[in-house]
């Protein structure tokens, strides 16, 4: 039961993701701004690689790696360990904005980012910290 409503999740999302109109709903973001807005996630995580795990998993290069999986973090969900997506910006902009909603059996404590800008903000943000170094 648990696996078919994480796939159930993950279809959503892969749909919500994938679709043009989902891609168009997603402002440029700046990550100047965004940084502000993930002062409150940083009680939970990092997204520095030097930092490590924290409460959560380390959000460093975040976007490509497969939901649930991330090497020396052991407290995701089963949710999140049943979901086998891929974060992208867009999907991460879409479940941004209530994470417990569509995962409400994570241990992930938040309200979510409502405002479509904040929420854009937020991923330039991790996109920029996700950068890699040559």
């Amino acid at each position: 039961m648990k696996r078919a409503l994480g796939l159930a999740v993950t279809c959503v999302l892969l749909l919500a993701a994938g679709s043009s109109p989902a891609q168009q709903l997603m402002p440029a973001g700046d990550p100047e701004r965004g940084r502000l807005v993930f002062g409150p996630c940083r009680t939970c995580h990092y997204p520095e690689a030097a930092m490590g795990h924290n409460n959560g998993p380390n959000l460093h290069r975040i976007f490509g790696k497969v939901v649930g999986t991330q090497p020396g973090f052991d407290y995701y969900s089963e949710a999140f360990k049943a979901a086998g997506f891929v974060w992208t910006p867009e999907l991460m902009f879409t479940w941004l904005e209530n994470p417990m909603a569509m995962f409400p059996t994570s241990s992930m404590m938040s309200l979510g980012v409502p405002d479509a800008q904040q929420r854009a903000d937020l991923v330039a943000y991790l996109m920029q910290a996700s950068v890699r170094e040559p």
